[in-house]
Parts: C-alpha cells; sequence; structure tokens
C-alpha cells in the first residue's frame, strides 16, 4: 500500500490538517537481545517492499525504536538508513531547541488561557470563583508554561503556574490561593497533568483514577484539575471548576504557528537529505540561529544521545516559588507562536486532507 498527494492544494490542506497524516502506533520495541524474531520479521518486510531508508517521526520513544532498529541493521549487516524527525508537542527531546508541534500547541494554549481569564472575570461579579486549567506534560512542564503567554497588554495572565518539574506542595498551594483570594474575585490557575507530591504520587491520584498503563509503561493521568478544583471548593467555600483542555491542545490546527509548520517541513527535508548522503542512526535537530530576527537551521546528532533523554524546562526559567514561569522561558516560546496558516473553509468548517491509500 501507498499513500498519495496529488497537487500543491494537498499540501495547503496538509499543512492545515490536525494530527498525524500517516497514522501513529504506539509499540514498544524489546531489547534485541530480548526478541530477535520480532526484528527478522521487521527488516523481512523491509526487504520485501525495497525500503531503504526509515525516517520515524515522534519524540522520546520514537527515538528509543530508532536506536534499535539502527542498531540492530549495523549488528545484522542490513543496508537500511534510520533517521528520526522530532515531532512531540511535549517539546521535551535532548538536544533541539524545541521540537514540530510545540509551537502551534503553545500558541492555541496560550489563546485558549486568554479566553478562560475573559470567561471567568464575566461571572464572577459579587462573588469569588477558582478556575484551575490542566495542561499536558507527564514529567515536562513546557505547554504548562505557555499559559504565560497570556499576560498581555489586555490580560493579567493566569495567576498560578505549576509545573511537574518541581514538587507540588498542596499546603503552600492553599495558602496561596486564599492569599490571592483576598485580593480578587477571578483567580485562574494552571497545571501539568504529571505535577507530583514530593512523595512521588501524582496529584490527580489522590482522586479517582483509573489504572491504564499504555505499552510505554506510562500511566494514564486524567482528574489533576477535578482534584484541585474539588480541595479549593470544600477549603475555600468558593466557586470552582476544572477545565481540561486534552486532546484540543494538540489538534486545534485553526490555531497553528505558520513557524512550527515550516519548520515541520523543513527537518522532514532535512532527513531525507540525510538519508540519502547515507546517515543512519542520527535524529535531525533545530538548531536556533538567532532570536531577533527569528532564524532556525537543522543539525543532527547520534540518536544514542537523544533516546530516553528527557529535555526538562530549567529550574532559573521558574520563580524562587516555583509557581510561575520568567520573562526567559516566555522569550524562548514567543518566536515559535508567530503567524499562521489560515484555514480553508468549506461551508463554514476547515477542510482537511483525507488519508487514502493505493494498491501497489
Amino acid at each position: 500500500m501507498s499513500t498519495q498527494i496529488h497537487s500543491e492544494l494537498d499540501i495547503e490542506l496538509l499543512k492545515r490538517t490536525p494530527s498525524a497524516f500517516l497514522g501513529s502506533c504506539r509499540f514498544k520495541l524489546p531489547e534485541i537481545h530480548q526478541d530477535k524474531e520480532i526484528y527478522e520479521k521487521i527488516f523481512d518486510i523491509l526487504n520485501k517492499l525495497e525500503i531503504d531508508a526509515f525516517i520515524y517521526i515522534g519524540g522520546n520513544d520514537s527515538m528509543d525504536t530508532i536506536k534499535k532498529l539502527s542498531d540492530y541493521a549495523i549488528l545484522t549487516g542490513q543496508s537500511q538508513k534510520f533517521l528520526g524527525v522530532p515531532k512531540t508537542i511535549d517539546n521535551d527531546l535532548a538536544l533541539t531547541d524545541h521540537t514540530p508541534g510545540f509551537g502551534s500547541a503553545a500558541k492555541y494554549i496560550g489563546a485558549s488561557t486568554k479566553e478562560v481569564i475573559r470567561d471567568a472575570q464575566g461571572l464572577t461579579y459579587k462573588k469569588n470563583m477558582i478556575t484551575i486549567m490542566e495542561i499536558m506534560g507527564r514529567n515536562a512542564g513546557w505547554l504548562t508554561g505557555a499559559t504565560a503567554l497570556a499576560k498581555t497588554e489586555d490580560c493579567d495572565g493566569p495567576d498560578l503556574i505549576y509545573l511537574p518539574e518541581v514538587s507540588f506542595d498542596i499546603d503552600k498551594f492553599l495558602k496561596k490561593v486564599k492569599e490571592l483570594l483576598k485580593k480578587k474575585s477571578s483567580i485562574v490557575i494552571a497545571v501539568s497533568e504529571g505535577i507530583k507530591l514530593e512523595d512521588g504520587r501524582y496529584v490527580c491520584e489522590l482522586g479517582s483514577v483509573g489504572d491504564y498503563v499504555d505499552a510505554f509503561g506510562h500511566k494514564q493521568l486524567q482528574g489533576t484539575a477535578t482534584y484541585l478544583a474539588n480541595f479549593l471548593a470544600a477549603e475555600c467555600g468558593c466557586k470552582t471548576r476544572a477545565v481540561e483542555l486534552s486532546t484540543l491542545q494538540r489538534s486545534a490546527s485553526h490555531m497553528a504557528s505558520r513557524v512550527d509548520i515550516d519548520e515541520a517541513f523543513m527537518v522532514g527535508g532535512a532527513a531525507v537529505k540525510a538519508a540519502d548522503e547515507g546517515d543512519t542512526g542520527k535524529m535531525i535537530v533545530i538548531d536556533r540561529v538567532s532570536d531577533d530576527p527569528y532564524m532556525s537551521a537543522t543539525g543532527i546528532y547520534d540518536v544514542h544521545r537523544i533516546a530516553n533523554e528527557e529535555k526538562l524546562v530549567p529550574r532559573e526559567w521558574m520563580n524562587r516559588e516555583a509557581n510561575y514561569v520568567t520573562k526567559d522561558f516566555v522569550d524562548y516560546i514567543k518566536p515559535l507562536i508567530q503567524g499562521d496558516y489560515q484555514p480553508i473553509m468549506v461551508n463554514g468548517l476547515p477542510r482537511h486532507l483525507v488519508l487514502k491509500m493505493k494498491k501497489k
């Protein structure tokens, strides 16, 4: 089976289509010594289809796959080239300045935070209300920090921001919220879904959550905002609400950043070039050339230096109390959210590119 893009219009639609156009998988390759049969099967298929270069798009787990496949190819004398292309809204891949997907997600989160704040302000006449926004981020708080983008000349931004890089102290949290309630009627707080207590428990585990664990051993995180909203309602005696941006953070293509989409094309092209030049076992990275004007270029690193390493938000990019991010954090993100690709509208709704399979 093969996919086909027929025209320039398809390319323009692709730029405006959410999710992974080629599909995705959540399969964890075992270590080579644990199950050689599965590697033999994979390479049998690659050889049968006469595939010379295997380019894998994704985050940490995907780069681990590239590492293992390239290692097996070298070990067994296979000729295929294996390249990784960064793509994760989590922005947690090592050695690259940032990852495609992050800029668009950050743009959506910043805009949505402004809208949530505006909505909350319209509901708090003569009464207090606390809004907890839950943002994706298991171990890295890049997306949650993006809520600080909402702090603009027409918006004060969120009141508190909590990232998973620093342990969450629920008593200090409550004290801070009570202090804020004395000063203002509407409080908006952003939290990463993965914030943990000092003992290692996720805050969402304090409420009722499921026990689902994916193929990579990641526990499903949900309910952090709901738990904290219920906790504050009981402790502060005021109206609270929980807002989970959930899937919308990664699928809101109408809010995509032009810089982000253009860089996605840039790293894809660089991967094809690298494979053609004989590189293997490596990942394309984005290097920031300058901030003003913003310019970037591609580089390439050994995937062994990247796979299974997480790039976390530096502690110095958070304030002393670790309940907000600094100007350096915001300055890092701002160039990545610039520009847009206006949706191609048909009958009032955006048109997307649909994957069509063609038999060989």
